[in-house]
């Protein structure tokens, strides 16, 4: 199996090759400038890891919503469940922008943080 991928972890954007196995295991690796691509491309292929932006509840706030993210990536794997979590979430206005609503967020390093400030009604 092989995928191309552009690497993000710095602004070169170099064009990574990956070839690897249907169990995952890495063959080769090439295109990437510096060793951070090689990293980069390792990730993606065994456990790419995303922001997660989205939204939460606010309750007697100016607005219904209040949208929110985690601090750093964490797993596309969890995101099934992480948003099943924030669904259940309802802040009380008001809320301001980088308040943390959940620390360690679903058992990572991140926070999910508020990125609008919603004030009361």
């Amino acid at each position: 199996m092989a995928k191309d991928l552009v690497c993000v972890r710095c602004p070169i954007g170099c064009k990574v090759h990956v070839e690897y196995t249907q169990n995952m295991e890495i063959i080769n690796i090439s295109g990437n400038r510096c060793p951070r691509g090689k990293e980069y491309a390792i990730q993606e292929i065994k456990d790419p890891h995303r922001i997660l932006v989205t939204s939460i509840k606010v309750k007697n706030g100016k607005y219904p919503l209040a949208s929110v993210k985690t601090t750093e990536a964490i797993p596309l794997r969890l995101f099934d469940e992480a948003m099943k979590e924030i669904n259940k979430i309802e802040v009380e206005a008001p809320v301001k922008r980088g308040d943390i609503v959940i620390e360690g967020f679903m058992n990572t390093s991140a926070n999910l943080i508020i990125t609008r400030t919603v004030e009361k009604e």
